[in-house]
């Protein structure tokens, strides 16, 4: 017997669910592809959003870091498989000294990581999203699209 699923939030509580996971989770799944073979590259990455874009860090030599910077692009997936956001966005490369303390500091604090203090090279990347799609069940499937564009669908 198949378990009948809650009913399906409204936009105005998915988007309100998906602020708590962003302001509130520490880390994220990030899809990544190889520029010259396709061969697509996922790891977790701790993540400090900030309102409107998210900051990960990871190692400059990374395979990561090699394909943000010659993409531009990423795909995030924070959540559990019936509790998923997804995030689509473009990527922006800076350097260590690029990062104010504040946020450095900050991403630090909720991270538990500061890539400042290791001694190898790592980098930051900024993640602003263009698309934004929440749901859980299949009966929110519908209208799983929260942002397309850059812009949110509902206030």
């Amino acid at each position: 017997m198949t378990p009948t699923p809650p009913p399906a939030r409204s936009a105005h509580q998915r988007k309100r669910d998906t602020l708590h996971r962003l302001e509130h989770d520490v880390d994220a799944w990030v899809a990544t592809a190889d520029p010259g073979t396709g061969e697509p590259y996922m790891v977790p990455l701790s993540f400090l959003w900030d309102g409107a874009t998210l900051l990960l860090a990871t190692a400059a030599a990374s395979p990561t870091a090699a394909n943000l910077q010659a993409n531009g692009r990423a795909r995030l997936g924070l959540g559990l498989t019936r509790d998923v956001v997804l995030i689509e966005g473009t990527v922006e490369t800076l350097r260590i000294d690029d990062v104010s303390p504040r946020v450095g500091d900050a991403f630090a604090v909720k991270t538990g990581f500061d890539p400042r203090a290791l001694k190898s090279p790592y980098l930051y990347f900024r993640v602003r999203p263009e698309v934004v799609q929440a749901w859980r069940e299949v009966n929110e499937l519908e209208g799983r699209d929260l942002m397309t564009g850059g812009r949110w669908h509902v206030e």
